[in-house]
């Protein structure tokens, strides 16, 4: 054998202006409208699911981290070896267009 343990992690290569989709876990007691991946938790009250964001690379970082602005203008760090980020493709860059910010739009 080779030593591979079978778990291979694929490393996405970002750039600045790279469009995301962060797919963000989160809990509640009322999913909204765009809520993916519904889930009652362990007693029933609340609800795990998952939100798709829609966020533009700002800066890529040395140390294995993205600055992310998300179409609001806020700023966020994440890391490359997230499991929650995907690349948005060319079809996903048309049908929500209107979700990603451009960066110049950015003051």
């Amino acid at each position: 054998m080779s030593g591979q343990t079978g778990k291979e992690v694929m490393v996405i290569q970002f750039r600045v202006g790279d469009k995301i989709i962060y797919h963000k876990p989160k809990r509640s007691f009322h999913p909204g409208p765009r809520a993916k991946q519904v889930y009652p938790l362990e007693h029933g009250e609340a609800y795990h699911y998952v939100v798709d964001k829609f966020w533009t690379v700002d800066k890529v970082n040395d140390d294995g981290t993205l600055d992310v602005v998300t179409r609001t203008g806020k700023k966020n760090k994440l890391q490359t070896s997230d499991p929650n980020i995907t690349k948005a493709h060319l079809f996903q860059h048309i049908l929500y267009r209107k979700r990603f910010l451009c960066l110049n739009e950015v003051s």
